[in-house]
Order: structure tokens, then C-alpha cells, then sequence
């Protein structure tokens, strides 16, 4: 059961940090023009793997929040389940010493 929850976080990761592509493409908007005017492709290469990473960091920080958000819903429901389960066995002995 473990392995599936973590192969679900890498597949969100992965989906996340493809689906991504506001930095690559700002990155490369940018660099067009100060490589045209430095008649060097340097910027694009600087500006397009900045772009690049940002995205791909952005992507996976998502991820990481929606899952720490699901595992504090688990951890709420089974904190629920486990207050609604004492409750119910200790109204269950109140019951049965009367």
C-alpha cells in the first residue's frame, strides 16, 4: 500500500512538472531579443533553462502541497474514526456497568 501512494506522488510530480510551461516559454520570449541584440545565443540557453527549472520546481512544490494536503485529510478522517470509535466503547461500558 505504501508503494502505491508514493508511485502516485511521482506521477503527480512528473504530470506537474510537465504540465508546466509559463517559465520555459517567458524565458525564451526574453531571450530572443537580447540574443539578437548580443548576436549570441548564450541568453536563450541562460534565459530557457531558467525558465526550465522554474517550472519544473513550481511543478513539483504543487505536487508536494496536494499531498500533504491528502495526508492531512487521512489523518483527520482516521483521527475522526478513532475519537467516534473510543466514544462509542466507552458510552458501550457506561452502559454496561449501569
Amino acid at each position: 500500500m505504501g508503494g502505491q501512494e508514493v508511485k502516485q506522488l511521482e506521477d503527480c510530480s512528473v504530470s506537474n512538472a510537465l504540465g508546466t510551461w509559463v517559465f520555459s516559454v517567458a524565458g525564451a520570449l526574453l531571450a530572443i531579443p537580447v540574443g539578437i541584440k548580443r548576436k549570441s545565443l548564450a541568453p536563450l540557453v541562460f534565459f530557457g533553462t531558467t525558465g526550465t527549472m522554474l517550472d519544473i520546481i513550481m511543478g513539483i512544490s504543487a505536487c508536494e502541497r496536494e499531498h500533504a494536503e491528502r495526508q492531512m485529510k487521512l489523518l483527520e478522517a482516521q483521527t475522526t474514526a478513532a475519537a467516534e470509535t473510543g466514544t462509542e466503547s466507552s458510552f458501550a461500558e457506561t452502559r454496561a456497568e449501569s
